[in-house]
């Protein structure tokens, strides 16, 4: 699906033409044009990338390639962009989805495979009457989208946060709840997987938008580089927050083996002192056991009640032993 918005002057002149409209759009220098590549067909990506737009083969190879790290390419008169917007609404596995930008002085193109909320928010946003022509521009409507795709790393953030608090609360918990152990190990694995998807996602994403703040990009205006400059601030805050998440799972993940090898300890100690209690009269029956027809003890009325007190008096000082060692 192709979508398109004509701004002149910072006005909105006209929407979703036909290729061949775009194409004279294209020629008028005076206008500003977006156009917008929603899962487009072969055909429909051709025509606007090589047909209005004319981009280099390697861009147009890139951008319906997909990529997995963010990043940006300069070329002549525009640069293309990578990035990767997070579902903020997941339901079992972090998800992302790919956004490719075409900056120019006077054009923006952007293509996606899926619906993205964002990019149909900004569309409505910047079809809205607005005064000023700054907010009609390439730059300032790449702004718009990258602030969308920014905002909405917040959620997920926030959900990770309930989780590493759940995980810890569960680690804590797991001594009354020893069955809940295989899934604790599961949602500590895939906590941690999550947080390192997201740092690959947002460090090179961070690295792009600092390229776009240095002043040196002439599709860049002078007027939107403190807009960039606050993106990047943003994603370094992102950033922080997901290295305190790794931080503090690995925290979570030594405290749940410092536990098990406690319990693993509690367990050893007390086979010990079963063990140990019933030496005393695994002792004293091995050596009535052994049919020694000179033993004095066969002999005597007093036999077995000598080696049943014998045994206790074992058995209880075992236990004491025990008992001062803290094993039972």
């Amino acid at each position: 699906m192709i979508r398109s918005l004509i701004f002149s002057e910072g006005k909105l002149v006209g929407r979703d033409l036909e290729v061949e409209a775009l194409r004279l759009v294209r020629a008028d220098r005076g206008l500003v044009i977006w156009v917008d590549l929603e899962d487009p067909t072969d055909d429909e990506t051709k025509s606007i990338l090589e047909g209005v737009f004319q981009f280099h083969p390697l861009a147009i190879e890139d951008c319906v390639s997909p990529s997995s790290l963010p990043k940006i390419e300069d070329y002549e008169d525009y640069f293309f962009m990578v990035a990767h917007c997070v579902d903020p609404t997941r339901i079992e596995k972090f998800n992302t989805t790919e956004l490719n930008l075409f900056l120019g002085r006077d054009f923006l193109v952007t293509f996606h495979r899926a619906r993205m909320h964002i990019v149909q928010t900004v569309i409505e946003r910047s079809a809205r009457t607005i005064g000023a022509a700054i907010a009609r521009g390439p730059d300032r409507l790449a702004h718009f989208l990258l602030d969308a795709l920014i905002d909405n790393f917040k959620p997920v953030t926030d959900e990770l946060h309930s989780e590493l608090e759940q995980i810890e609360e569960d680690v804590l918990s797991e001594e009354k709840n020893p069955k809940h152990t295989p899934n604790l190990i599961s949602k500590l694995l895939e906590v941690r997987s999550e947080i390192n998807h997201l740092r690959q996602i947002i460090r090179p994403l961070r690295d792009v938008v600092s390229r776009l703040t240095m002043g040196d990009n002439k599709n860049i205006r002078a007027v939107t580089l403190p807009y960039f400059r606050d993106l990047r601030d943003n994603l370094i805050r992102v950033d922080e927050t997901a290295a305190s998440y790794a931080d503090q799972l690995l925290i979570s993940f030594d405290l749940y083996l410092s536990k098990s090898d406690f319990q693993a300890n509690e367990g050893i100690k007390t086979l010990t002192a079963l063990t140990a209690l019933t030496l005393p009269a695994t002792l004293v029956g091995t050596w009535y056991g052994m049919n020694f027809e000179n033993m004095p003890e066969l002999k005597s009325p007093l036999g077995y009640p000598v080696a049943i007190i014998v045994t206790m008096l074992l058995t209880a000082a075992m236990w004491f032993w025990c008992k001062r060692r803290r094993w039972i």
